[in-house]
């Protein structure tokens, strides 16, 4: 029988990830395991990734995290922490690693204008051939399942859904505030994808409804969430907007567990 305080945590759901604020102290204060890996490329690039572990006794799946058009921030390590709570082995990759300053990355740029500068240099292509390594590395880690989805934010949102069309491997896709795929892209996804959105984000927004009905078409699964009063960047800016980013990230983080948990534990 569960104790009060057990089944008042069951009840609360699952703990929110830190705002960008709160980011660095929450990862100083985490009980859970995190490290740096470098991903070994072809051609002799490693992309520099954060993993975060849980504490479970069997195998975990594996979620990528893939970082806004402002890099791997501390945030970003934040949210992949939060998810290693939910009992996921969470990898968050600097998608720009080797591409700045001596070979470094987004810690290598002098300023986040430098950083968005080289973030949207990088191709789609060359993002899946990143997104593919660091999947391939992390499913073989000896603690994790077979099993892998992605979750990407902003310029990550958009990447996550182009990456459903490009990796056919991925078991489920959660899309936060990203501009969908166009039509062609759109045939070639397998996985479920979820996409969360802030209602005063008319530039992402527009591109929900085409991209609902030609998925619908093709008989495949785009579940979408739409927050009223929300903006872009909602999870990362929660105190913003008069409280209608922290209501959306009350809805959007459980509903995001509960689909990753669905598609990758059957549960």
């Amino acid at each position: 029988m569960l104790g009060t305080l057990a089944l008042s945590a069951l009840l609360a759901g699952p703990a929110l990830p830190p705002d960008e604020k709160g980011a660095k102290v929450a990862l100083e204060k985490t009980p859970r395991h995190g490290e740096w890996a470098d991903v070994k490329m072809d051609g002799g690039t490693s992309i520099r990734s954060f993993v975060a572990y849980p504490e479970r006794k069997d195998k975990a799946p594996v979620v990528i995290v893939i970082h806004e058009i402002y890099g791997l921030t501390d945030w970003i390590r934040g949210v992949a922490d939060a998810l290693a709570a939910q009992g996921f082995i969470a990898i968050a990759p600097d998608l720009i690693s080797g591409l700045g300053p001596g070979g470094g990355g987004s810690d290598s740029l002098p300023s986040r204008d430098d950083v968005v500068k080289a973030i949207r240099g990088l191709s789609q292509q060359e993002a899946a051939k990143r997104l593919d390594a660091v999947r391939a590395f992390a499913t073989r880690l000896p603690a994790a399942t077979a099993k892998s989805a992605t979750v990407g934010f902003c310029w990550g949102g958009s990447t996550s859904f182009a990456y459903a069309a490009a990796q056919p491997g991925l078991e489920a896709v959660v899309v936060y505030y990203g501009t969908s795929p166009d039509a062609a892209q759109l045939a070639s996804i397998r996985a479920p994808v979820l996409g969360l959105y802030g209602a005063d984000d008319a530039r992402v927004t527009a591109t929900i409804e085409p991209a609902a009905l030609e998925m619908r078409k093709l008989g495949k699964t785009y579940e979408v969430e739409t927050y009223e009063g929300a903006g872009h960047g909602f999870l990362r800016a929660q105190t913003d907007r008069e409280g209608a980013n922290q209501r959306a990230t009350e809805k959007a983080w459980p509903r995001t567990i509960a689909f990753l948990k669905k598609h990758l534990e059957g549960r």
